[in-house]
């Protein structure tokens, strides 16, 4: 066997045995000196093209995943200790799209007040983060998403988050009277949309209730 398919067999071997994503370096720091990781990693790729399991790019690394038309065949029912409020949904897509963003942003752009748990349940799924604090008196910390976030999503980076055509496209924004995700996710001096998502596609707790156990959200007076 020539070195180079058994460069090709050491990459297939280190990303089906890795829990997570490799990028390239780190490849490249399990290959021979000045391998060429970027065409092993595509001939690879091409090869499970047409595989069960594909090799494909996420949360910036390479990984083995199922094939996307196998999907509904692999689908496993399984109880969920709880759903995420709408709160929480519309605080994480704020996050995902503005950050870094401070609580009070948050805030600004939902008109309510968040209550402590909203935060707290997104930390424990691990798809947010603190980083850092404003330059603004009070210092206030801001907010990021996580790798874990891109991985869930099936994201590479966050310049692959849909834009709001895109999800008015498939449906999951529709009219409500309350403020709208279209103008949570859109730029503030462009945020006109005026697609909303439904209470039932978001998730909605039962009415007066945010959070499993917290008080509803009390809204921001209005300037």
């Amino acid at each position: 066997m020539t070195d180079r398919g058994q460069d090709l067999r050491l990459v297939e071997a280190l990303l089906f045995a890795s829990a997570h994503p490799l990028d390239d370096a780190a490849l490249a720091a399990r290959l021979p000196e000045g391998s060429d990781v970027v065409g092993l990693v595509a001939e690879l790729t091409e090869i499970y093209r047409n595989r069960g399991v594909n090799v494909v790019r996420i949360s910036g690394g390479w990984s083995f995943r199922t094939a996307p038309d196998l999907a509904p065949r692999l689908n496993l029912e399984r109880v969920l200790a709880r759903k995420l409020s709408r709160a929480a949904i519309e605080t994480l897509a704020i996050i995902a799209y503005h950050q870094p963003v401070t609580r009070g942003e948050i805030e600004e752009i939902r008109g309510v007040v968040i209550n402590r748990g909203t935060l707290d349940t997104l930390m424990e799924a691990g798809w947010v983060r603190p980083k850092g604090h404003r330059q603004t008196p009070g210092r206030p910390a801001t907010w990021v998403t996580t790798p874990e976030f891109l991985l869930h999503f099936g994201l590479d980076n966050l310049t692959d988050l849909p834009g709001v055509d895109e999800l008015k496209a498939a449906g999951l924004l529709d009219s409500r009277p309350s403020a709208t995700l279209g103008e949570m996710i859109a730029e503030p001096e462009s945020a006109t949309d005026e697609g909303e998502e439904s209470d039932d596609e978001l998730g909605d707790d039962e009415p007066g209730a945010d959070d499993a156990g917290e008080p509803p959200e009390t809204e921001m007076p209005a300037s």
